[in-house]
């Protein structure tokens, strides 16, 4: 041991080997269990009061838990897939600090454990003090839960659910932040299990991380800039498991969240025992080394415990009056529409979900997120709406999610609707539902709806004018999961929603939709035509407006969801991509994907650049008379100019953008090009021959054009024969 002493005495160690090295750490550790407690016939002390959950370290396991109502919280100790716990080793009151419990537990195997928690304190349901050390709870901070690997499977047999310890050991190399503007980006809504589940997707790891991992190409071939994941949390989705017409539902689309640090193990191809969430990093290193940024939907506005009769997971029996908002009886609020309704503003809470959302940017590299019913975010712990709520504006100024994506959903289900006006602190984006209804409906031909279509084409500026941060505020969409696909916006006046077992009562019914002539699929080839020019006006009119955009995966080659526009509960054909339809409908994915160029080409229409030379402002609106810019209720036609001066080609970047939402030809008329160009159509969507996008623009000879009815023009100024090409 002369070496030993040696260094402990900080004189000058003498060379060793490995063996000698493998005799110091025992000794180091010999010395250290000498001065251990045991109980239960586990050798244990006082573990790191700051890192919460469970956390590896070189000869033990790190738990700390809090609770600030609890009298003493023991934990269960199981061997994997047993119901039984092996061990019960309560925390001694001596390892409390303040309201958090820690120690380390000496001697476990990660490989073979699982681990919950029993917690006990007053019942005192009217207080909302719902302590039982009966309840078997799940760490809040838990990084794997068990018990959910197989889609589909119930949880463990006895109801309760567990959790497993962590490896971190992911080498992200040089993966870094891209930090793509919001004004370039063009985002993708996608859910992991549809993308890729029908056998059509050709993968061979069907609806799970690596599923995505196989597409990555065609995303970037598609364009866009960054996946928007619905909720990748570990959920149930047997709850509510039920059959309808011959089909099991499930909770499909996961917004009710077990464990908020844990990625869905039944999202990953194949079993990742103490590894969870290594195949998700995987997918996140190579879609971003393919410039494809990573926006995570997350749901902190309520989890699966529900209400007063929904099950005991983790928060109800850890500090249920803290983590919900309750009545003065200890009755849940339901502003979430799913019984209960997170405390957000709650010191303790506000802490748990920014540590959660630094977890995810610190270990997943994630680039955003994108807020589920963010206006629960901002009550108060009574439920009232909050002037400055502390959380929102502590999101917005963390210095670890300094460069992350912030997207509010604006409104909540208990009729707060905030859009245009949510708390931004010039950070926060928020979805634009004023601008799918607004566009959804001057596009079907409601052209009373002009004056609003144009605020929403030209940036929604008096929504995110004055303090708020402009044309970054605005994520524009005219489809997401939560209502039609965009072929079905064209091909139904009305929801078809018989399959979700509520006799069609579900999901929205002001759709804004028009069926172009016949419900549902149909052979008639007019009206198929119609459609899909009416898909064709609605890509472009997005890419040609300012604001983010974002689309819903399967809507560039027509998928449809049958007319259902809630399929929150549907695991099969109905919610499923089906590529087979990428060629079938080859020509409008094309379209679809030149557009999205087309966007990414012209920085004009993205964002306000230097001045054009040519005197144009920045945006102008314009009727079919370019000397005309008042848009009335009853204008068949807007047209808007985009310009700005390109340094780096030295000359101007012009866009014009016509919409002809009569269901008549009309006649409009171009203004004069400036001095030294010349106008060239690129994009017709009504044209007969079927070139309804020019990738070299066709130059015009003339300033009349004839447009088709219901049909889109887009122009460009053109300055010599390679400009535009």
């Amino acid at each position: 041991m002369n070496e030993y002493r040696r260094h402990r005495q900080g004189k000058k160690p003498v060379e060793i080997g490995e063996r000698q090295v493998r005799e110091l750490r025992k000794a180091e550790l010999g010395r250290q269990l000498l001065a251990l407690d045991e109980i239960n016939g586990f050798r244990i002390r006082p573990g790191f009061y700051n890192i919460n959950g469970a956390t590896m370290l070189t000869d033990g396991v790190n738990f700390t838990a809090y609770s600030n109502g609890a009298t003493s919280i023991t934990l269960l100790l199981y061997n994997r897939g047993e119901n039984k716990p092996f061990a019960q080793i309560p925390f001694p009151e001596s390892y409390r600090i303040g309201k958090v419990y820690s120690m380390i537990v000496f001697g476990l195997d990660i490989e073979n454990l699982e681990y919950s928690y029993s917690v006990d304190g007053p019942w005192e349901p009217e207080k909302g003090l719902l302590f039982d050390k009966n309840h078997l709870l799940l760490d809040p901070y838990a990084k794997a839960v068990s018990g959910q690997r197989i889609w589909g499977q119930n949880p463990n047999k006895d109801g309760a659910y567990r959790a497993r310890v962590v490896r971190d050991n992911f080498e992200w190399n040089d993966t870094n932040s891209l930090k793509t503007p919001m004004c370039d980006s063009v985002i993708y809504e996608m859910h992991v299990r549809g993308f890729t589940m029908d056998p059509s997707s050709g993968v061979r790891f069907r609806g799970t991380f690596d599923g995505i991992k196989e597409k990555v190409e065609y995303l970037r071939r598609l364009g866009v800039t960054a996946v928007e994941l619905m909720p990748i949390f570990e959920f149930d989705e047997t709850r509510d498991k039920r059959e309808v017409n011959g089909k099991i539902l499930y909770d499909y689309w996961g917004y009710n969240t077990v464990s908020f640090f844990a990625p869905n193990t039944s999202y990953a191809s194949q079993s990742e025992y103490n590894k969870e969430g290594v195949e998700l990093k995987h997918m996140i290193k190579t879609l971003k080394d393919n410039g494809i940024e990573v926006i995570l939907d997350v749901v902190f506005n309520h989890t699966a415990e529900g209400n007063e009769n929904g099950p005991f997971i983790s928060f109800k029996g850890f500090d249920n009056n803290i983590y919900y908002l309750l009545t003065p009886h200890g009755q849940y609020y339901n502003f979430s529409g799913c019984g209960n309704t997170m405390n957000c503003n709650h010191p303790m809470v506000q802490e748990f979900i920014v540590e959660c959302l630094r977890y995810w940017v610190e270990e997943y590299r994630v680039d955003g997120f994108r807020f589920d019913l963010a206006s629960i975010l901002g009550r108060d712990q009574d439920g009232a709406p909050m002037e400055k709520p502390p959380l929102i504006q502590r999101l917005a100024y963390d210095p670890i999610l300094g460069n992350v994506k912030l997207i509010a959903e604006a409104w909540d289900a208990g009729g707060v609707y905030q859009v245009g006006n949510f708390p931004a602190w010039k950070r926060w984006a928020e979805w634009n539902g004023k601008y799918r209804d607004d566009i959804r409906s001057y596009l079907k031909g409601d052209i009373w709806a002009a004056p609003e279509a144009v605020k929403r084409i030209t940036g929604s500026m008096d929504l995110y004018g004055g303090a708020y941060m402009g044309y970054e505020s605005s994520v524009n969409f005219i489809t997401c999961h939560d209502g039609f696909t965009l072929y079905d916006l064209y091909a139904y006046n009305g929801k078809h929603n018989e399959d979700n077992g509520w006799n069609n009562t579900d999901g929205a019914n002001d759709n804004r939709s028009w069926n172009c002539g016949a419900e549902g699929e149909t052979e008639d080839p007019a009206v198929n035509e119609l459609r899909f020019r009416m898909m064709r006006n609605a890509i472009t009119v997005l890419m040609c407006s300012r604001g983010t955009p974002m689309v819903y995966a399967g809507d560039e080659f027509g998928n449809t969801q049958f007319g259902n526009n809630n399929a929150y509960c549907q695991d099969n054909e109905i919610s499923w991509m089906n590529w087979n339809l990428l060629e079938k409908n080859k020509g409008f994915f094309d379209f679809y994907r030149n557009m999205i160029q087309f966007r990414r080409k012209h920085p004009c229409i993205r964002k306000d650049l230097k001045p054009a030379l040519c005197g144009y402002p920045n945006i102008s609106v314009h009727t079919e008379n370019p000397d005309h810019g008042n848009i009335s209720n009853d204008s068949k036609v807007i047209c808007v100019r985009f310009a700005g001066y390109i340094r780096k080609k030295d000359h101007d970047d012009i866009v014009y953008l016509a919409i002809n939402v009569f269901w008549e030809d009309v006649q409009i008329t171009l203004p004069n090009p400036p001095d030294g160009a010349y106008w060239s159509l690129c994009v017709d969507t009504g044209d007969e021959s079927g070139k309804y996008f020019y990738n070299r623009p066709k130059p015009l000879t003339w300033r009349n054009k004839t447009m088709k009815a219901r049909s889109v023009n887009v122009f460009i100024a053109s300055y010599g024969a390679e400009y535009g090409s």
